[in-house]
C-alpha cells in the first residue's frame, strides 16, 4: 500500500506545474454543481447564483508531495436542452464528478442516466466520484447517505462524499481527493513503464505533451541473427 500523500492547496497559480488533469462536473440542474465548484476554487457562495448556460471553466492548483498539479474543472449545465452541447466535454477527462442533491430524489434517480452517459462518451478508464451535495439541508433530506454509498458499491464508483457548497463542508476535499487519486495513478503508470516487458523502454518526453513517444525495442536482425536495438517513433 502506498504511503499517504502530502497535499497542499496552492492559493495562486504557481506559474509552472508538473501535471495537468481535466475534470468534468455533471448532474441534474439545480443540484449545486457550480456553487460547489466555485466554493472549492474561490471560497465564494452566492445564494442567488444563476444556472450555468453551457459550461464554465475553473482551475484548482494543488501540490501533492513535490509536484504542482493543475486541475482543469469543466462545470457543465444540467438542463436537458444542453446535453448534446456538453457531450464533447467528456473528451480527455480524467475524472467525472457526478453530483446529486440530498434533498432532491429526482436528481438521485437521474444518476443512472448520467452514469450511462459517462460510460458512453468518456474514456474507458475515466474515474468517477459521486457527490451528494446540499448536506446543510439535513431537515429536507430525501436521500440517506447509505443510498449514495450503496449506489457506488453497485456501480463500481471509486469515491463518495457528501458536501455543502453553502457551508463549504467537504467542498475542497472533492478536488483534493481527485488530485491525490490522479497523481497516484500517474505514478503507477510510470512504474509500469519502468518494468521490463516486451518493450524495453518507453520515454515520455513531457507529462503534458505525449504526442511524441520514443519506444526502444530489441529486434533480431534477419541478416546476422544478432539482436540490435532499434528505435521506433509512435505518434
Amino acid at each position: 500500500m502506498s504511503k499517504e500523500k502530502k497535499v497542499q492547496i496552492l492559493e495562486e497559480d504557481p506559474g509552472d506545474f508538473d501535471l495537468s488533469f481535466k475534470l468534468i462536473v455533471i448532474g441534474d440542474s439545480a443540484v449545486g454543481k457550480s456553487c460547489l465548484s466555485i466554493k472549492a476554487t474561490k471560497g465564494i457562495f452566492d445564494q442567488n447564483y444563476n444556472p450555468t448556460i453551457g459550461f464554465e471553466f475553473l482551475t484548482f492548483f494543488v501540490k501533492v508531495d513535490e509536484s504542482n498539479i493543475k486541475l482543469q474543472i469543466w462545470d457543465t449545465c444540467g438542463q436537458e436542452v444542453y446535453r448534446s452541447l456538453i457531450s464533447s466535454f467528456y473528451h480527455n477527462s480524467s475524472l467525472a464528478v457526478l453530483v446529486y442533491a440530498i434533498n432532491n430524489k429526482n436528481s438521485f434517480m437521474s444518476l443512472e442516466s448520467w452514469l450511462n452517459e459517462i460510460k458512453t462518451l468518456g474514456s474507458p478508464d475515466i474515474n468517477i466520484f459521486l457527490i451528494g451535495n446540499k448536506a446543510d439541508l439535513e431537515e429536507k433530506r430525501q436521500i440517506p447517505k447509505e443510498m449514495g454509498e450503496e449506489f457506488c458499491k453497485n456501480h463500481g464508483i471509486q469515491f463518495f462524499l457528501e458536501t455543502s457548497a453553502k457551508t463549504g463542508f467537504n467542498a475542497q476535499n472533492v478536488f483534493l481527493e481527485a488530485a491525490k487519486l490522479l497523481y497516484e495513478q500517474h505514478l503507477q503508470y510510470k512504474d509500469r513503464l519502468s518494468r521490463p516487458n516486451s518493450v524495453d523502454n518507453l520515454i515520455i518526453l513531457d507529462s503534458r505533451n505525449t504526442e511524441n513517444v520514443i519506444i526502444e525495442s530489441n529486434e533480431e536482425d534477419e541478416e546476422d541473427g544478432e539482436k540490435t536495438r532499434k528505435k521506433k517513433c509512435c505518434l
